[in-house]
C-alpha cells in the first residue's frame, strides 16, 4: 500500500489553544509539512481546491510548485483540482508548467469539488456540475495528447488550431477522479479507464464501497479489465496513542470541531458522535494496532492501493507527533500485508 498526506489548507483558530496562525504562517507550515512527509517516507501529498474562507486553497498549482521546489522524491497530488468550473486551457498549461518544475512527480486529481460557493463565483450553475466536468476534462486530455486542437463546446469559447504551452513532461499524466457521493463521477472515470480516489470521510463503508464496485462492474463494460483498477481511499482524521482511550480524550475537541463547520455539515453525515465514527466509519483513532485493523478491514471491502490521511486542525506540535507514529507503528506493518505497484511504473491508465 501507498500512502499520501492530504491538506485541504484550513486556517481556523485552534480549538485547543485558540490562536488563528497567520496566512504567511500556514502557508510556510504547509511546505514544512510536506517535507516532512518526504522525510517520513509517505508516497505523495497531496493539495485540495476551495475558493473561499476559511480556506487557503485557491491556487494548487502554485502551492505545489513551491513544494515542488522543497522536495525531490515524493508525488504532488491535486485534491482536487475543481475542474467543473475552471478553464482547460489554464489547467493545461498550468499543471503542465508545474510538472516539468516537479521533474514530473505531478498526478492530477479532478471532480466537481465539495462547496457550492465555487458555482457563482465561476459563473457555472450546480445543475451544470456534471455536464460540465465531462466536457471540460474531453477538452483538457485533448489539449495534453494532441497539438492543433480544434474544438467547439457549451462551457467554454471555441477553439482553432490551438496547442497549449508547456507540453507535459511526463507523456501520460496519471489523472484520478475524485469520488465521494454519486456514481456520475465513477462513470466518467471508468470510460476513461482512470483510477478513482475515493473520499471515504463523512459515511459508512457500504456507501462508498457501492461507488467503488460501480466503478468496477463500468470498466469491464468499458473493456477494462477491472482487476486493474488502481483506487485510493481517504479516511476521516487520524490521531494515534497508546490506548483507544487516551487517542478519543485527545481528538475529541477536534473532530468536534470540524464537524460543526458549515463544509462539514454539507455531507449530512450520519454518524451521532465520535465513537459512532470510530465504530461504523473511517476515521483512524486509536492504537497503532486499531488503526492497521481499520485500514485492513476498509482494504478488504475497497480493494484500495493507495490510502490518504490527514492531520488538519492539529497543533503544529501534534501534526508532526502523529506523522511521525504513522509512519513508524503504521506505513512499514500495512506496505508489508498491501502489495501496491502505483507510481512504480508509468502506466497511467487500465489498457
Amino acid at each position: 500500500m501507498k500512502f499520501v498526506l492530504f491538506n485541504l489548507l484550513q486556517n481556523i483558530p485552534n480549538k485547543l489553544t485558540g490562536k488563528t496562525i497567520t496566512t504567511q504562517q500556514f502557508l510556510q507550515n504547509t511546505i514544512r509539512q510536506a517535507k516532512l512527509a518526504e522525510s517520513l517516507g509517505f508516497d505523495g501529498y497531496g493539495v485540495g481546491e476551495r475558493h473561499g474562507t476559511p480556506f487557503l486553497s485557491s491556487s494548487p498549482a502554485v502551492l505545489l510548485t513551491a513544494i515542488a521546489a522543497n522536495t525531490s522524491k515524493i508525488r504532488l497530488l491535486t485534491t482536487v483540482t475543481v475542474l467543473s468550473v475552471l478553464d482547460p486551457v489554464r489547467v493545461a498549461e498550468d499543471y503542465a508548467t508545474l510538472d516539468h518544475l516537479a521533474g514530473g512527480r505531478l498526478d492530477l486529481m479532478i471532480g466537481k469539488g465539495n462547496d457550492p460557493r465555487h458555482y457563482p463565483l465561476f459563473g457555472i450553475k450546480e445543475e451544470e456540475q456534471w455536464e460540465a466536468l465531462a466536457e471540460k476534462y474531453d477538452l483538457l486530455k485533448k489539449l495534453w495528447h494532441e497539438e492543433n486542437v480544434t474544438w467547439e463546446g457549451k462551457f467554454r469559447t471555441p477553439l482553432t488550431q490551438v496547442t497549449t504551452e508547456p507540453r507535459p513532461l511526463q507523456k501520460n499524466i496519471r489523472i484520478w477522479h475524485g469520488s465521494a457521493s454519486s456514481k456520475l463521477s465513477t462513470e466518467l472515470a471508468a470510460k476513461n479507464g482512470d483510477p478513482i480516489f475515493s473520499s471515504n470521510t463523512f459515511h459508512p463503508q457500504a456507501k462508498y464501497k457501492a461507488l467503488i464496485d460501480h466503478y468496477r462492474e463500468r470498466l469491464d463494460f468499458y473493456g477494462y479489465d477491472a482487476k486493474n483498477a488502481i483506487v485510493g481511499a481517504g479516511a476521516r482524521g487520524l490521531y494515534l496513542a497508546n490506548t483507544s482511550e487516551e487517542a478519543i480524550k485527545r481528538y475529541r475537541p477536534y473532530y468536534n470541531a470540524y464537524m460543526n463547520t458549515e463544509a462539514s455539515k454539507l455531507n449530512e453525515s450520519p454518524f451521532k458522535d465520535l465513537e459512532d465514527h470510530i465504530q461504523n466509519g473511517s476515521a483512524l483513532v486509536g492504537s497503532a494496532d486499531q488503526v492497521i485493523e481499520k485500514i485492513l478491514n476498509y482494504y478488504e471491502a475497497f480493494g484500495h492501493q493507495v490510502q490518504a490521511i490527514s492531520v488538519e486542525g492539529l497543533t503544529a506540535e501534534e501534526q508532526q507527533e502523529q506523522l511521525e507514529r504513522f509512519a513508524t507503528e503504521v506505513i512499514p506493518v500495512l506496505k508489508r500485508e498491501i502489495p501496491s505497484t502505483v507510481w512504480d511504473e508509468k502506466r497511467p491508465i487500465l489498457t
